[in-house]
């Protein structure tokens, strides 16, 4: 079974600040064209999408720098709420071990990972974290977890849709576009069960 956990682009949450995306029609079939032809405009960071170290480390990699295999690969889905703690992260990385899953951690619900959570998940070991949310961190302050995750290595998957997926190990797919020398990156992530 696919489940689709990515956003609508055009319909998106946006972080507060980002513009939103935007679709033009340059060119119809309906109005004497020989095809359709449609131009974007988009925050690399619009609807779900991953975050490279260089979002927030200046000498970071950029989105085509990251390896593919970080946002491919088995994961686990976890149901929290709330700011997490170091001891919430002792028991999300137990019962993703658990589900032989602990790389690519996945966080259902309306989470908040905290500095001190950060700090936990940077030594656990894991690659990737994705949540629901369109940053990681707390909204109105996220640069500080930013830079643990990034720091570490973990390179962020934000805004995925996992309202009625079960707890549990997956498949991920979440490649980013390879979009040279940019900070971040639409994708479009599913799970396999």
């Amino acid at each position: 079974m696919i489940i689709d956990i990515s956003q609508e682009v055009f319909s998106c949450k946006v972080f507060p600040g980002d513009p939103s995306p935007k679709m033009t029609r340059t060119m119809s079939i309906g109005d004497g064209s020989e095809y359709n032809l449609t131009d974007i405009s988009m925050c690399v960071h619009n609807g779900t999408h991953v975050d490279a170290p260089f979002h927030f480390i200046n000498d970071g990699k950029t989105i085509d720098k990251t390896e593919l295999s970080l946002y491919v690969g088995d994961c686990c889905v976890i149901r929290r709420e709330g700011e997490l703690t170091s001891a919430d992260v002792v028991d999300i990385m137990e019962s993703a071990r658990e589900a032989g899953a602990a790389k690519r951690i996945l966080i259902a619900g309306n989470a908040v990972v905290t500095a001190d959570a950060a700090r936990a998940f940077a030594q656990s070991g894991i690659c990737l974290i994705g949540n629901e949310s369109q940053t990681v961190g707390p909204e109105d302050a996220p640069k500080e977890v930013h830079l643990i995750l990034l720091g570490a290595g973990i390179v962020l998957l934000e805004g995925i849709v996992l309202t009625d997926v079960p707890e549990g190990r997956y498949f991920l797919s979440a490649a980013p576009l390879n979009l040279g020398g940019c900070d971040g990156a639409p994708c479009r992530a599913y799970l396999i069960r």
